[in-house]
């Protein structure tokens, strides 16, 4: 089990920014590509600190694909940035025609993932981009819960060779990692031990459970929280195991409950071990624009919400 660090907040499109600027820098296969959007993912630093490895593709996403699996067909790493919204759906065809079919050396990343979005409004929010990139052959998907791994995901991909999508939220979140944590591809990480109750989240909704897990925890109630950073492998050792040792599961997501990790972990569960389960997700509607605090209470996403179903499902057992 990892330790929880703090509740520091930064933003994943910061260290995504500054993290790509020195890939930029120490590696001359790596060129970011933007889809003018550069001020909001912050990958305008590439822009300002290192021009030549900074190529605006404009307001055309799906042309920004078929360039980087060009880039990529030479040898090239080529990191494309949008909003993740743009990125699953509108240029869809080309990821999966072009880079995930041909399983290029491609890195995608998709900013401004799930409902907190800056009051952008339902057409710049991604509450799918999980279920559609998953179904994706030979795709990683992956999911970082704060800056740290933010970082650590992102030197990953660069050492990775193949289609890499990475879903990173706007605002800042609380830091769980310590520096020294290390990722691993197709791993789950224990963040908090319990034996009532697992909570598997992912993303920026790990944070959150981990919230929920304290306040159940003076109740008497002891949940353990497990941190799925990797949806695409997915660790269905962590899974089971899981079930075994706690006898109930609860699945926490920012995304829609249709396909993502809840879906995923579901799919293990059935399977190998059924025990009982409740997913926590957007459920079957469009999201829109509010403050933070107002779309996660609304679309059922809070930690209020997390410990509500965790109680639901200790009564299934």
């Amino acid at each position: 089990m990892v330790t929880v660090k703090s509740a520091e907040k930064v933003a994943m499109r910061d260290v995504f920014g500054d993290t790509l600027l020195h890939l930029s820098q120490i590696d001359s296969r790596v060129y970011a590509l933007d889809g003018d959007l550069a001020t909001s993912t912050k990958v305008n630093v590439v822009a300002e600190k290192n021009a030549p490895k900074f190529l605006q593709m404009g307001i055309a996403e799906q042309n920004m694909m078929s360039v980087a699996a060009g880039l990529a067909t030479t040898g090239l790493q080529p990191w494309a940035t949008t909003f993740a919204a743009f990125l699953s759906k509108r240029a869809i065809d080309q990821i999966q025609v072009q880079i995930a079919q041909p399983n290029l050396d491609v890195k995608m990343i998709g900013a401004y993932s799930g409902l907190l979005t800056g009051l952008t409004g339902k057409t710049h929010q991604a509450l799918e981009d999980i279920a559609i990139f998953r179904s994706l052959a030979n795709m990683v998907v992956l999911a970082p819960a704060d800056g740290v791994e933010t970082k650590k995901m992102m030197e990953f991909a660069n050492e990775y060779h193949g289609p890499v999508y990475i879903r990173l939220a706007r605002d800042p979140l609380p830091t769980v990692f310590s520096e020294d944590y290390k990722f691993e591809l197709g791993k789950a990480v224990k963040v908090r031990d319990g034996k009532d109750v697992t909570i598997i989240s992912t993303g920026t909704q790990t944070g959150r459970s981990l919230e929920a897990a304290e306040k159940l925890a003076e109740e008497g109630i002891d949940v353990a929280v497990l941190h799925m950073p990797s949806i695409k492998p997915l660790d269905k050792e962590a899974i089971i195991q899981a079930a075994e040792e706690t006898g109930a599961i609860v699945t926490s997501e920012e995304h829609s409950i249709y396909g993502g990790l809840g879906s995923a972990v579901a799919e293990v569960l059935v399977e190998e071990k059924p025990v009982p389960m409740l997913r926590i997700g957007v459920k079957d509607r469009n999201a829109e624009s509010a403050s933070n605090e107002a779309l996660l209470q609304k679309y059922e996403i809070s930690s209020h919400h997390i410990v509500a179903r965790v109680r639901e499902v200790l009564k299934k057992k």
